[in-house]
């Protein structure tokens, strides 16, 4: 077993993979990556055959080494990073060799980044998951000085490899599909909420997102609404009108009037909306909204067929001169010599 270290931290740092599903009897929610698509693009950037555990880093990453040879892939929110003060491609893998120091600095669009060791991370587990689960103290966001084990990386010798994505980090146009809930809302307070430019509102964590707008939007249908369930993107509307996304560490039952839910394809772009981002509405019927639904073998086939050897920069190769760049000698007049004889 390998071990990444924490040297520092400076944004809230968790360790993450695709959660708990089906435990809601019990009252836990899925938790998991706020955006699980990063996940899923590290394991298909990796070569993985299903996601793997890593460290979410909300806002900001920190420094970060291992003790042997382990390919990282660097997912989500890009984040400045270098390696010994080499620049690194987000959306990449790379190499860090034992002792090298990999700085990530803070976002600059999104919230949430993603480090994924090849190997995955190997903290201890709890009913099938190695996720921190702030809101109901399953784990606690990292500190300087953490050691986590690793699962050794299968192929450290694997060439890096780059992944194209579709920016989904600063805000846009998210997919709602009717729920249970939205017939206790009338055409007009609808059609308001999907021709409103909305702001992610100041107020926000895994939990789940405030939608800014100045406007309300209220249900006169909704007085004495039983709890019920609720989910990861449902948009419920408080007491006094304001709309909020729910993310992955949301509460199980609710009282809120829920005017639909948001695809959960289009919910990591609800996820990395930092505040004040703008975000926009779509209602779709649930013949589009199941099209769009699709499994995680599915997304990890289209995440590896976006892959590709990722081509190095020669002049930020520190060790350029270590390589074989040349395999022969010639005199310059080979060819001339071979059509001659």
């Amino acid at each position: 077993m390998s071990t990444l270290t924490l040297h520092r931290v400076d944004g809230i740092v968790t360790v993450q993979d695709m959660g708990r599903p089906g435990h809601l009897a019990q009252g836990l929610s899925r938790g998991g990556a706020a955006d699980r698509l990063a996940l899923i693009e590290a394991a298909a950037l990796l070569g993985a055959r299903a996601p793997l555990a890593g460290l979410e880093m909300a806002g900001a990453g920190g420094v970060f080494s291992g003790d042997a040879p382990m390919r990282v892939a660097l997912t989500g929110a890009p984040m400045a990073a270098t390696l010994d003060g080499v620049p690194l491609r987000w959306n990449a893998t790379h190499r860090i060799e034992p002792g090298a120091r990999l700085r990530i600095a803070g976002a600059e669009a999104g919230v949430y980044g993603y480090l994924v060791p090849a190997g995955g991370l190997a903290t201890p587990d709890w009913l099938g998951s190695r996720a921190a689960h702030l809101a109901i103290g399953i784990g606690a966001p990292l500190t300087a000085g953490a050691v986590l084990a690793v699962t050794p990386d299968p192929a450290p010798e694997t060439e890096a490899r780059v992944i194209a994505v579709a920016n989904r980090f600063q805000g846009g146009t998210a997919r709602l599909m009717d729920g249970p809930q939205t017939g206790l809302f009338d055409a007009e307070t609808l059609d308001a909420f999907c021709t409103t430019a909305f702001r992610r509102g100041t107020r926000g964590n895994r939990q789940g997102v405030q939608l800014s707008a100045g406007a309300r939007f209220v249900s006169a249908e909704a007085a004495g609404l039983a709890s019920d369930l609720i989910g990861p993107g449902d948009v419920q509307s408080t007491g006094d009108g304001v709309p909020y996304v729910l993310l992955a560490e949301c509460q199980t039952v609710g009282g809120y009037p829920r005017l639909g839910t948001v695809v959960a394809e289009d919910l990591p772009l609800i996820a990395q909306a930092a505040p004040g981002t703008v975000l926009r509405f779509r209602r779709v019927g649930a013949e589009e909204a199941a099209r769009a639904c699709r499994d995680e073998t599915v997304l990890l086939r289209e995440a590896a067929a976006r892959c590709s050897s990722l081509v190095r920069d020669p002049a930020l190769i520190p060790d350029l001169l270590s390589y074989q760049l040349i395999g022969g000698v010639t005199r310059g007049d080979d060819l001339e010599q071979d059509d001659a004889r």
